[in-house]
């Protein structure tokens, strides 16, 4: 339970940072939740459809629609057609996102990268193939009021 605890802790913090940017910038939570799901698509080469967009953030079309408006007009993201079939709609994260992001979270990914080199390699993939598990754990379990049942949890202190 103590990575647990942890990982939720580490979880909290970075919820708090990311309240604090979407303030200092107007924006809503979903909002940079939308702009970091962006930025990982276009690092892993996917193409970003608000489709996707919206199944990955759990919003309906409408919802999608409304955010994709909201970043548009505050120069974030940008709307496209794909050269490769005019009916779709790519959304691509604008530099000034970016830099936005760099000017806020830099200090802290450096601390991260930072505070990587003090473990070797094989303790990184170690700590790599935890945070994996934990992600697809989380992403394959509903909340308890989402699935209608209502489960015992652990010590949450």
């Amino acid at each position: 339970m103590r990575l647990v605890h942890l990982l939720r802790a580490v979880t909290v913090e970075f919820d708090l940072r990311g309240a604090e940017f979407a303030a200092a910038h107007g924006l809503h939570p979903t909002d940079l939740r939308a702009l970091i799901w962006l930025l990982d698509a276009g690092r892993a080469g996917t193409k970003a459809t608000p489709g996707r967009l919206g199944d990955a953030l759990r919003m309906n079309s409408a919802g999608v629609t409304a955010l994709a408006d909201r970043l548009e007009r505050l120069g974030l993201v940008r709307r496209e057609r794909d050269v490769q079939d005019r009916r779709r709609v790519l959304l691509t994260v604008e530099q000034r996102a970016v830099d936005l992001g760099w000017a806020f979270f830099g200090p802290l990914i450096g601390g991260l990268v930072a505070a990587a080199e003090d473990f070797t390699p094989a303790e990184l993939d170690v700590v790599h193939r935890y945070l994996s598990a934990a992600l697809r754990v989380s992403a394959a379990n509903p909340a308890a009021s989402e699935s209608g049942t209502e489960e015992a949890e652990p010590d949450m202190a």
